[in-house]
């Protein structure tokens, strides 16, 4: 059988090496290992040495497994780890996650916890959504300013304008009024 190890962190600062330690100390020798720094939050399929090993995984024709410590190294999102997990699945990789007690996800005890985590993980999602929609709501009931503070008042914008009319460059601008050039460029934008 061919074992692949995942391991995944989301800085340069941090390293992978305690990752790859809980595999060995499991009983497991990784013959391939891929190793992302990239945040959880990306796809899959969208990190450069996952793609790797899902395109290795499917050129390996002996019996395969993937394993990785912890099931938040595959994936942050539940719907991205669900058709990761099925890919593999079709690709007749098994998925073993330590941190599940050495689970299979792809047996039928592991659908089913990661169709559960899944299904929270969407709830959780949608409260969240909810509870902040509702905050803004009654911050708007209550008269408070949504959005980023304005950096320039009626009077700037005026003096602003009057300098873009006079020829002085946006970077000068953006200098003597101390904000960003960004900024000079949305009111000479709103003047025309």
């Amino acid at each position: 059988m061919h074992t692949f190890a995942y391991l995944r962190v989301s800085t340069t600062g941090q390293t992978t090496d305690n990752q790859l330690v809980e595999i060995e100390q499991a009983g497991y020798e990784a013959d391939t290992v891929y190793s992302d720094t990239i945040s959880g939050k990306v796809p899959a399929m969208e990190r450069p040495e996952f793609a790797k090993l899902m395109d290795t995984i499917h050129r390996t024709k002996k019996p395969k497994r993937l394993i990785v410590s912890k099931l938040d190294r595959l994936g942050r999102d539940a719907i991205d780890v669900l058709g990761s997990v099925r890919a593999l699945e079709q690709a007749g990789c098994s998925v073993r996650v330590l941190q599940l007690g050495d689970l299979d996800l792809t047996s039928s005890a592991g659908k089913l916890v990661l169709s559960t985590l899944a299904a929270v993980a969407e709830m959780e999602r949608d409260m969240l959504v909810e509870r902040t929609q509702a905050g803004l709501a009654r911050a708007k009931r209550e008269g408070k300013k949504l959005g980023r503070p304005r950096v320039t008042d009626d009077d700037s914008v005026e003096s602003i304008r009057n300098a873009l009319g006079g020829g002085v460059s946006i970077s000068q601008i953006a200098r003597d009024h101390g904000i960003s050039r960004a900024t000079v460029i949305r009111v000479r934008g709103a003047a025309q």
